[in-house]
């Protein structure tokens, strides 16, 4: 299957929500029981991840994805799911790339890392107000990425 429409709930999970599939939904898509997914909802599109969690086939949304989307946990929605199979890059703030290329072994550790955590340093890197936050911020990436 090429793609998934439904009309369903974002359900809460904890501090996050989630879209519930069934395992017949996602053996529809024959990419395996996890696998990325861009899910389109209003217009916009998010790229996140099928998950198996205890006995639920989920797409987790966080606080930040359901933001970016303008969802709230327990609205009804109509998504649009498709597989996701294009290379995922992330944008990483000037001065996050410039700590990071200052060592080749942080920038190899950086780069062997999962998109999700990639995109996650970035992001706090880039949320950062002020210029000492952003610093402190940059430190602690590279260190937890030298030990």
């Amino acid at each position: 299957m090429s793609e998934l429409r439904l009309h369903t709930v974002l359900t809460g999970r904890g501090p996050a929500a989630a879209i519930l599939l069934s395992d017949e939904q996602v053996a529809s898509f024959g990419a395996g029981k996890a696998f990325p997914v861009a899910v389109t909802i209003g217009g916009r599109t998010a790229r996140l991840r099928v998950a198996r969690m205890g006995s639920e086939n989920m797409i987790g949304f966080s606080k930040a994805v359901r933001s970016d989307l303008g969802l709230e946990i327990d609205q009804e929605i109509d998504a649009v799911i498709r597989v996701d199979s294009a290379e995922r890059t992330v944008d990483v703030p000037d001065e996050l790339a410039s700590a990071l290329d200052a060592d080749p072994a942080v920038r190899a550790a950086f780069d062997a890392l999962s998109y999700s955590a990639r995109k996650e340093h970035a992001r706090t890197v880039a949320d950062a107000k002020q210029e000492a936050t952003r610093e402190r911020r940059i430190a602690k990436i590279v260190d937890g990425l030298r030990s």
